[in-house]
């Protein structure tokens, strides 16, 4: 005669088995089964999502006055991924891809932030800058005058960086190659980063 297994006993470990399970797997956000995230992940590996991240501007502003120009650019990524490209971020990505040699990313994101607000006057300084370098004088002067208006008049480099373009756009004479002209690029809060043109 077979033993017979009751079935009460069986089908209750079976239950409380299934219920330990099941409370493990619990999809609510809580800790898994051995003490791991049960759902997505919305962070990256290591990251403390409880804790406030830095802000990627003012991550890439410092990197920007360190002269670490790739580095910024990576900060001002960030902060356009975070913030949306706002015309802080397009003026801050222009101004690093200007260190960078890159002219012509310079120039269209500093375009583009100006069209994002015309009166946003780092971005019209910037990109009077940017056109200097690439030899475009009269227009530089133009962004350079509403730089200058926008702000007031109040910041010299601005009105040291409009005198330079007047000059230029009104000289005919040869420039002696090893002359050199310094302008100035500008960021909110008027913190200054030296650019060497070599016009």
């Amino acid at each position: 005669m077979e033993a017979e297994i009751p079935q009460t006993r069986f089908s209750s470990g079976l239950a409380l088995g299934l219920i330990f399970c099941l409370a493990a797997c619990d999809s609510t956000g809580g800790a898994g089964l051995f003490g791991g995230q049960s759902g997505p992940r919305e962070t990256a590996f290591g990251v403390n999502p409880r804790e406030q991240s830095v802000d990627g501007l003012i991550v890439g502003h410092r990197l920007m006055a360190a002269a670490e120009y790739d580095l910024a650019l990576n900060a001002y990524l960030r902060a356009a991924g975070e913030q949306g490209f706002t015309v802080d971020v397009l003026s801050a990505l222009g101004s690093a891809n200007l260190h960078l040699g890159r002219l012509n990313q310079a120039e269209k994101l500093l375009r583009d932030a100006v069209k994002e607000d015309p009166n946003f006057v780092p971005a019209l300084n910037n990109l009077g800058v940017v056109l200097m370098e690439r030899g475009n004088y009269g227009e530089a002067r133009l962004f350079f005058q509403r730089a200058f208006a926008a702000d007031s008049g109040q910041t010299d480099m601005i009105r040291e960086n409009l005198m330079r373009a007047i000059a230029k756009s009104q000289d005919a004479v040869y420039v002696e190659p090893e002359e050199t002209s310094r302008f100035t690029l500008v960021r909110r809060g008027y913190s200054t980063y030296e650019l060497l043109s070599e016009l």
